[in-house]
């Protein structure tokens, strides 16, 4: 009997593989980060509050978490300005990164993702896979024609 299987791609930034790896399945604050991410959409802001009112961890453990998530470049971090009762206020807000997405990827079922983020998705796994075999490509030598003859008969 064989089993669906699905191809997960993860790129991960040579110099931090280790760290990003250790940062996202060492504790399940990450995963739940993540988990939450899909939930709301993965194109969507993540906002702090939102996460400690969602998730049962304190603001402070959130934060770390959030600040190591963001320095392996995961999620990436920025600001927005709100009115709030008559005050300019900044809220600090977080998405996911590319590499945060493929993440994500791993702990999404399929049909959790809306279509507009799948063709998203595709669309940057597959440059992002190019990209790297036409490095790895000219780094090994490789004739270029053979890839895009085995390109074109897959894709065709």
């Amino acid at each position: 009997m064989s089993k669906q299987v699905h191809p997960y791609i993860v790129f991960l930034p040579t110099n931090k593989k280790q760290k990003v790896l250790r940062a996202i399945f060492g504790s399940t604050v990450p995963i739940d980060i993540l988990n939450f991410s899909i939930k709301q959409g993965i194109s969507r802001k993540i906002y702090q509050k939102d996460l400690v009112e969602s998730l049962n961890y304190s603001n402070k453990t959130l934060i770390e978490h959030l600040k190591s998530l963001t320095s392996l470049g995961i999620l990436e971090e920025s600001m927005e300005k709100r009115e709030s009762a008559g005050r300019t206020v900044w809220v600090k807000y977080y998405v996911l990164s590319d590499l945060g997405r493929w993440f994500a990827l791993l702990l999404a079922k399929e049909e959790a993702l809306s279509r507009d983020e799948k063709v998203d998705i595709v669309r940057s796994v597959f440059r992002s896979y190019v990209r790297w075999v036409r490095e790895l490509t000219e780094k090994l030598g490789v004739d270029k024609a053979v890839l895009e003859k085995i390109f074109k008969k897959e894709i065709g």
